[in-house]
């Protein structure tokens, strides 16, 4: 397992949330001014400095609850709400759409292409307001630095640690299905055809050589697929061609995307309830987290005009049937935690959680409205 896995892991999948929620906010016809204001808050908190420190030291992946409650309250950190529903077919979207990328990738370096293509798209989410984009420079430089000196090996290990966190996921998703990528069973299909890895030669020649090291045949065989030479390789720099398209939008072509259970996640539901129990690395978990999300504001009664909820679905009807039919193992639903005691006994804590500070009201259910993020955790 590598212990670089994390910030490419975070980015990635926060640049698809915010792909999948631009895609919502103009199907929705929300005004210009507050579907800007929501990617903004949603960038700033994503990109806020103490919470990146934390992110790029060498860790462990967060379990898939713990990582879900990190997306659960960036989602919600402005005055955009999403109900249960809503929420959890955004991270289906989310993850899937990244564990594609992840499979696709002709080298496991190219993972790093993927994770510039998300930060160039946010970059221009932003490029009219210069202080949050200072911020996603600095992650720029952070990714550089960190990331292009690896070899191959550890970008290896990476791609292999990415995979085995999303190996129990198969959640079938529209788009995927129409363009015949992903079979009935939320399995994703490779191709056989395409640009080869750059740095590679295209498969169906064998080559021999003598102890000398003097090449004395070759042997031409069929290699069962359509492969095209390698294109040039993308560019590692911040500004420059990626090359692939992977990691880019696909929702800038408008067309309704839709998540269904496969009969795979049905019954990994089943695996999921009986790992359910308590991991010992949670608390030290829990309260990473706690100093990197802080507390929740409690909802101002007077702010309701201000705030506005965004269904992922065609109808609200849709909505609620998909919150009804999801299997309870596989909705993680809204876990509580308790922050208060730690924010005034550290000084520095409540400093951090200051500038986590969510506004208005943002919990995704009425019932857990003004509850901390720490007590989200309390059911694991």
């Amino acid at each position: 397992m590598s212990s670089r896995t994390l910030p490419l892991l975070f980015i990635n999948l926060g640049g698809e949330m915010l792909y999948i929620l631009d895609q919502r906010l103009r199907a929705q016809n929300i005004p210009a001014d507050k579907a800007k204001k929501v990617m903004n808050d949603i960038i700033t908190t994503m990109f806020n400095k103490k919470f990146l420190e934390e992110l790029f030291k060498p860790q462990e992946l967060y379990s898939k609850k713990a990582l879900r409650t990190v997306f659960d309250r960036l989602a919600h950190a402005s005055i955009m709400r999403l109900n249960q529903a809503s929420m959890d077919k955004l991270y289906d979207l989310m993850t899937m759409a990244f564990k594609y990328q992840v499979l696709l990738c002709p080298r496991p370096k190219d993972i790093l292409l993927v994770s510039f293509n998300h930060m160039d798209a946010i970059k221009d989410f932003v490029k009219d307001t210069p202080s949050i984009l200072g911020q996603v420079d600095e992650t720029y430089q952070q990714l550089i630095e960190m990331y292009t000196p690896m070899c191959s090996g550890e970008f290896q290990l990476i791609r292999q640690t990415l995979l085995i966190f999303f190996q129990d996921m198969h959640i079938r998703v529209s788009i995927f299905l129409k363009d015949k990528v992903q079979n009935s069973n939320g399995r994703f299909v490779l191709p056989i055809s395409g640009p080869v890895p750059h740095g590679t030669q295209v498969p169906g020649l064998i080559r021999m050589f003598s102890c000398t090291g003097e090449e004395v045949n070759r042997l031409k065989f069929t290699n069962g697929g359509n492969y095209a030479a390698a294109t040039r390789e993308g560019s590692f720099e911040i500004f420059g061609d990626r090359v692939t398209k992977l990691g880019t939008n696909m929702y800038s072509v408008s067309r309704p995307v839709e998540t269904l259970m496969s009969g795979t996640s049905k019954n990994s539901a089943q695996k999921t309830k009986v790992n359910a129990a308590p991991n010992p690395l949670a608390k030290e978990e829990l309260n990473l987290l706690a100093k990197l999300m802080g507390r929740l504001e409690e909802p101002n009664p007077g702010n309701t005009d201000s705030g506005f909820r965004v269904n992922l679905f065609a109808t609200d009807e849709e909505e609620e049937e998909a919150l009804i039919s999801r299997p309870d193992e596989l909705s993680y639903g809204v876990l509580k935690i308790q922050a208060t005691k730690d924010l005034q006994a550290n000084a520095e804590l409540a400093k951090i959680m200051g500038e986590f500070t969510v506004s208005g009201d943002q919990s995704p259910s009425a019932s857990s409205k003004g509850d901390d993020l720490l007590a989200m955790m309390d059911g694991l």
